[in-house]
């Protein structure tokens, strides 16, 4: 299913933004106008046994110290996945990570987790599983696409790296 049906579907509301593709936050920072919602990044790791995965949304200044993040998580060793592990739990391509990327998780393998600034937000920017858009989406909307799809965020302060 598509991203919009999708979104439709579950009468999850949205504001869709076009622009050119964006693989940073420093492209975003460049290429997108100024957007009402709290600007996300997005990563996906993995356990270093490639056993369990997280979607990590976080604001987009903020740097992951993987370490103590994985001390927090009671997880040894925690390492960017690769594109491939990418591919096969979220069927996103790097430069589209993004919350949205749980509706292709229908085996529920990959584990929510939300820093506590993104989850006071009033509303967030994230891709539509490309980087070609951005969709500013209400946190209360977010919270009805969680569910939708079966994922319970953990919210968390992530651990910054200095």
């Amino acid at each position: 299913m598509e991203i919009y049906d999708y979104l439709d579907t579950h009468d999850i509301q949205y504001e869709r933004h076009d622009h050119p593709p964006v693989f940073t936050c420093d492209d975003v920072n460049r290429l997108v106008p100024l957007l009402p919602g709290k600007k996300t990044k997005n990563l996906f790791i993995c356990d270093n046994k490639g056993k369990q995965h997280f979607l990590v949304t976080l604001p987009d200044e903020k740097s992951v110290d993987l370490k103590s993040f994985g001390e927090a998580l009671s997880v040894k060793k925690l390492r960017f996945a690769s594109a491939g592990r990418l591919e096969k739990h979220l069927k996103l391509e790097p430069g589209a990570v993004t919350i949205l990327g749980v509706m292709n998780d229908d085996a529920r393998q990959v584990q929510v987790i939300v820093d506590n600034a993104i989850w006071g937000a009033d509303a967030l920017q994230c891709h539509p599983l490309v980087n070609t858009a951005t969709l500013v989406i209400t946190l209360e909307n977010v919270r009805k696409f969680l569910a939708a799809t079966g994922h319970e965020p953990t919210v968390m302060d992530v651990p910054a790296r200095d």
